[in-house]
């Protein structure tokens, strides 16, 4: 029966692929664009069937992002990619029904990240749910380590998608030979980290900005049995989201450094922005806001879903706003903060400030925009490469104060929002101090100005903008390496022949 079983699947036509990413809203996006990406390609051997997996809390985002996708509200069996769950464990501290980075309150973060690279609370679910759904293959979050070691069993390919570009992937990594010195010890943003063996210009990190898992020795494992980067070495493959224009020689060093056994960079994975989206997504009145500002005059804030913001930066960033005199759109992601009193009269008419979700793809697609201040989250430097709007950085927390170092140092396309020497920047907002007023107004004002900065930073970001296209366009790197990802799977389905293990499914009653 067993074989019979594994003889039909290994000949069928259909390509059946299990996604599942991390539990933050930054991670499920691009992994379901991914899954739109690879149920949309073509090939002769085989269709695809993406399905993304997620607990229970975190469907409405998925579904959400497949109907804003589609443009189909009908569920689930009328859209292009299923949707899977399973149990998200009990952990202590954690209230039952949070499931995401973003709805966690920030003292209860680490619980979820806890979690997720837990053994024993999320390899159970993991495995059952993979069991469960028996995929032709597996494509998996960097965290579940696991899942490399479940799909070898079940005998079906494992590729790990990392939703972080190369360069801050491979920073981290080769800086982990440097943890001893950068590790322990009280805070000192004197102790300066160059990253070793690394192309480009040298990438220094003071310690205060590096990832808080690199500043706190214990947990820094620099031998060749990490179990992170035994599986990134054992899997199939790695995927990231990114395009070879943008980070080549990163790119690159992931095979000739023998990290991985084959990669594919896939980037950028969100459509191309539209700036009529803007007026169909909603997000506050974005759309006649916009229309009514001149080109490239309003300066876009947004600060992503993950990292809080103080009241007390609010504050100071809302007055700088306002004295920077320069049109803005600040998306605002804190329930009971409110502006300065008689702030948004004085700023009415020239600021809008939304509260809502809003459509960021659209909004940095939109002409009237000119520049993007941001946490330089990875899909949001993806997304302001991709509609040619320099930035502002104001990295908060892990792997931003590196990405801001590709930004600002290696691509050009952008400056610091405070400058060197200006004060103290953290991972941990405890350290990190107050951006003033005076600051935020007199780096908009500079960036803005005619000839200025923004206008140099426009220049490169717009080439690299006309780049990201192509890559995406039929012929282009990153189509090319989505083929060669599919055409790799279907063989190695073929080669694998009636090998693939059918092994009795581990009830699990969670699926949608």
């Amino acid at each position: 029966m067993a074989s019979t079983t594994s003889s039909s699947r290994s000949s069928s036509k259909k390509l059946r692929i299990l996604l599942i990413p991390f539990f933050a809203t930054s991670h499920i996006e691009p992994f379901t664009d991914l899954a739109l990406r690879l149920a949309a390609a073509a090939n002769p051997g085989a269709t695809v069937e993406a399905t993304v997996a997620v607990t229970p809390a975190n469907v409405p985002i998925v579904r959400s992002l497949l109907e804003r996708r589609t443009h189909d509200a009908a569920g689930s069996e009328g859209m292009p990619v299923k949707i899977a769950t399973y149990p998200f464990p009990a952990v202590d501290g954690l209230p039952r029904g949070v499931e995401n980075l973003g709805k966690a309150a920030p003292a209860d973060s680490w619980r979820i990240d806890a979690a997720a690279v837990s053994d024993a609370l999320m390899h159970p679910a993991q495995e059952a749910l993979v069991r469960e759904q028996s995929p032709d293959a597996l494509v998996t979050d960097l965290h579940f380590v696991w899942n490399v070691g479940v799909a070898e069993e079940l005998g079906v390919p494992c590729v790990r998608f990392s939703v972080i570009g190369a360069f801050s992937s491979l920073a981290m990594r080769h800086l982990e030979l440097l943890a001893s010195d950068v590790a322990g010890g009280d805070p000192d943003p004197d102790v300066v980290a160059v990253v070793p063996r690394f192309p480009g210009p040298p990438v220094r990190m003071p310690r205060t900005e590096l990832p808080e898992f690199l500043r706190r020795k214990a947990e820094v494992d620099c031998s060749t049995t990490n179990p992170f980067y035994a599986a990134q070495a054992d899997c199939f493959g790695l995927a990231v989201n990114t395009f070879s224009d943008l980070e080549q020689h990163y790119c690159e060093m992931n095979t000739r450094q023998g990290y991985v056994k084959r990669a594919y960079f896939l980037g950028p994975v969100s459509p191309r922005p539209s700036p009529a989206a803007v007026g169909a997504g909603g997000g506050g009145g974005c759309t006649d806001w916009l229309d009514s500002k001149p080109d490239r005059s309003v300066v876009y804030v947004c600060f992503g879903s993950l990292a809080p913001v103080s009241d007390a930066q609010l504050r100071e960033l809302a007055l700088g706003l306002e004295a920077s005199g320069r049109p803005f759109l600040w998306v605002v992601r804190a329930e009971k903060w409110t502006p300065p009193e008689g702030w948004e009269e004085r700023v009415r008419g020239r600021g809008l400030m939304v509260t809502t979700w809003a459509p960021q793809t659209a909004i940095l697609g939109h002409q009237a925009v000119g520049a993007f201040v941001t946490h330089c989250g990875w899909n949001s430097v993806l997304e302001t490469v991709a509609a040619g709007v320099p930035v502002m950085t104001w990295p908060l927390v892990f792997e931003q104060f590196i990405t801001e170092r590709l930004v600002t140092e290696v691509l050009g396309i952008g400056e610091r929002l405070w400058p060197h020497g200006a004060g103290v920047r953290s991972t941990s907002c405890t350290e990190h101090e107050l951006v003033p007023a005076e600051a935020v107004a007199r780096a908009v004002t500079a960036f803005m100005a005619p000839g200025g900065p923004g206008d140099a930073a426009r220049g490169r970001v717009m080439d690299l903008a006309a780049k990201a296209h192509a890559a995406m366009a039929e012929g282009g790197s990153s189509r090319c390496d989505l083929r060669r990802l599919v055409d790799d799977l279907v063989e190695a389905r073929r080669a694998a022949g009636g090998i693939k293990s059918v092994l009795a499914p581990i009830e699990n009653p969670f699926h949608v």
